[in-house]
């Protein structure tokens, strides 16, 4: 397979806060289709066209290599990851490493599987 994709769902903050958590998922999923950038939504949604499984990361994914640059939050912000079980595991362990990361819970299946976290400043 080509490749699966990942949604982010992102709820709370400031659009630097959106941009802040979809950033720390560039090192593992490569460029989203777009940051979130609307200053007036509540909600903001980025796409990743994740890499297959066992695939290295397309590009160097940024500065700051572990991801400590882009751990920094101004609010809390509820993340809800959505794609294949592998990328959604891929997308949780990463913000978990970059943020402080509290898992609320997860919607399993076959094809796809749904989490949601909360991440503190």
């Amino acid at each position: 397979m080509p490749g699966t994709q990942l949604t982010v769902t992102l709820d709370g903050g400031e659009v630097a806060d959106a941009q802040a958590v979809v950033k720390a998922l560039e090192g593992a999923f490569g460029a989203p289709d777009r940051l979130p950038s609307d200053d007036n939504a509540t909600v903001r949604t980025a796409t990743f066209s994740a890499a297959p499984a066992g695939a290295a990361p397309s590009g160097g994914g940024g500065t700051g290599g572990s991801g400590a640059s882009g751990g920094r939050l101004s609010a809390p912000v509820t993340v809800t990851v959505q794609g294949t079980p592998e990328s959604v595991r891929r997308a949780s362990e990463t913000l978990a490493r970059v943020f402080t990361a509290h898992d609320e819970g997860t919607a399993p299946g076959d094809q796809e599987q749904e989490r949601q976290l909360r991440l503190e400043p």
